[in-house]
């Protein structure tokens, strides 16, 4: 599978996308029939529903991608690295706080609802939803999702630098020296709190570095995640990619190798994206709005 060669986190080079063209079946264009979506929707048994920032940003959650991509002044991909938060972990702590802290505000829109409703009545007709989530908001388990694979972590984990242990945090502050600190307004300051005052593992004699358990770019994936993913995408008769910008990789790849085998993709964006031109279905709008109709019951359920 073409996700075994790209297991660390990255944009896509557009390059790449022309180089990876030639191999892969093309569709004329990809259709906006949802009559034909839904019908084979409802005889597919194992669909893979792969999310991006897109399905959450109906929730008020910041995508970061585009002209809103910054936080305060800085790009918020230079701070998603393991060296910016070498050089910097304050920084990088008042920029997951205010996230965490916006997120605990927020709550799961239609799209997530439509999906988490969806997998459990079909798990009771003996078929499975599988979700695979490039978000780290948690919003999905929260709408009721139980089979999912956050591939890029959560924010509301964080791992201990030092000892490595791995553990839910959901504490308001972290901690109290960023209470109140993270504001985005590109004229704040930055709060350069003490490291020995930023969040510190709990573990019994360690009081290590922690960070936020999330896969920042140039690292690599969990093993284990993405062989589950791997499976999925192997396995699944109809896949839907919702919210995704297509060009954060190892995820950019998933749908299109599933469409390079034959089996029907439908993208739901507000926008065409590089990997468009390889699915089947294309529905255009935002995915509150789309998504429910084309995951609701169909008629030839049982009831």
């Amino acid at each position: 599978m073409i996700a075994n060669h790209f297991t660390c986190r990255g944009i896509i080079n557009t390059h790449l996308y022309t180089h990876l063209r030639k191999p892969w079946r093309i569709q004329d264009m990809a259709s906006s029939d949802m009559a034909a979506f839904r019908e084979i929707f409802s005889k597919a048994n194992n669909i893979a529903i792969i999310t991006g920032a897109g399905v959450s940003a109906e929730s008020g959650v910041p995508t970061f991608r585009g002209a809103g991509g910054y936080w305060r002044k800085w790009n918020a991909q230079d701070l998603a690295t393991p060296t910016a938060f070498n050089k910097n972990p304050s920084r990088v702590w008042e920029f997951y706080h205010y996230r965490r802290e916006v997120m605990l505000t927020k709550n799961p829109n239609p799209a997530h609802l439509a999906i988490a409703e969806c997998e459990d009545r079909l798990s009771r007709q003996g078929r499975k939803v599988s979700i695979i989530s490039q978000n780290i908001d948690e919003l999905h388990r929260r709408a009721g999702s139980k089979n999912i694979l956050e591939i890029h972590g959560s924010l509301f984990r964080t791992r201990c630098m030092s000892c490595g242990h791995e553990e839910a945090n959901y504490n308001s502050p972290i901690c109290a020296a960023l209470e109140g600190k993270g504001a985005p307004d590109p004229e704040a300051h930055d709060a350069q709190i003490p490291v020995e005052k930023l969040p510190r593992c709990e573990q019994r004699g360690c009081h290590g570095l922690l960070r936020p358990a999330v896969v920042w770019f140039g690292e690599a994936l969990d093993a284990d995640i993405l062989s589950g993913a791997e499976g999925v995408l192997d396995s699944c008769d109809l896949c839907l990619v919702v919210g995704t910008s297509s060009v954060v990789y190892p995820a950019a790849m998933f749908a299109p190798q599933v469409a390079a085998r034959g089996v029907p993709v439908a993208e739901f964006n507000m926008e065409n994206t590089p990997a468009t031109e390889r699915f089947k279905f294309h529905f255009h709008g935002p995915c509150g709005t789309t998504l429910p109709p084309a995951l609701a019951r169909h008629e030839s359920e049982q009831h």
